[in-house]
């Protein structure tokens, strides 16, 4: 009888193990095993990519909002200057209205002063009077607190309307002193010694004005107006004191 090798059995599913598999017990490997520790992988490096994109994303985000807010010394630099320029600017603007309503203010006053002027010398002289060349028009005589007498003398002319009238005016007053007959001149009602004459220069009218003091005991009775032109003679007009005082 020959020795024979028995054949393997099969297992219950029919399918043949070796030897060596079956002394160390390995179960055969299942069909879904692989895949699942690909697909775990697969997560892990998606999870680990997502995260350092958030945080490089959070970090370029942050550079860009520091950034932005990071003090720009040129820019304010600029900024602060040209605040100045402007604020500079209103102030000029601010003055030079000041100014050019003060000055229309003093011309409005003038055109006003000019405008009663005309009036007057209107009133003076009249579209119809007769035409005279430089007179003495009136004298008024007023007593201030200190016993001096403040004058004010009218001078006119329209015989040359346009020209200009230049000359010097002196005054002078006849009364009566201890019974008798004076004459007080010029330098006697300014009590100075060679007194200078009052300078005129006008084209229509002008009015001067002054002080003069009579002395203690001299009843004034008129006063005389005596005016020199550069370019003409003497005009020497006189007034009632009574009718020039006030």
């Amino acid at each position: 009888m020959s020795d024979s090798v028995p054949d393997p059995e099969p297992d219950i599913d029919g399918v043949g193990v070796s030897d060596a598999e079956a002394r160390l017990g390995a179960a055969p490997p299942r069909s879904g095993a692989g895949w699942g520790g690909w697909t775990m992988t697969l997560l892990i490096v998606l999870w680990a990519a997502s995260v350092g994109g958030a945080w490089y994303w959070g970090g370029q985000r942050g550079s860009s909002i520091a950034t932005a807010t990071a003090p720009r010394p040129a820019a304010d630099s600029r900024l602060q200057q040209r605040i100045s320029t402007l604020q500079m600017s209103d102030q000029i603007s601010r003055q030079a209205n000041r100014e050019l309503q003060q000055t229309l203010a003093e011309r409005e006053e003038e055109v006003a002063g000019l405008r009663a002027d005309v009036a007057f010398y209107e009133r003076l002289v009249g579209s119809t009077g007769q035409r005279k060349g430089l007179s003495v028009h009136d004298v008024e005589l007023r007593r201030d607190s200190d016993g001096s007498w403040r004058y004010t003398v009218m001078l006119t002319q329209n015989l040359n309307r346009g020209a200009v009238s230049k000359g010097a005016l002196t005054l002078s007053v006849e009364g009566t002193r201890n019974g008798k007959l004076t004459r007080l001149g010029w330098n006697d009602l300014l009590q100075r010694p060679q007194a200078l004459p009052q300078r005129f220069e006008f084209r229509y009218f002008q009015r001067l004005e002054g002080s003069l003091l009579l002395p203690q005991g001299f009843v004034p009775g008129r006063v005389i107006a005596q005016v020199r032109a550069d370019r003409a003679g003497t005009v020497e007009q006189s007034f009632a004191w009574a009718d020039a005082a006030q």
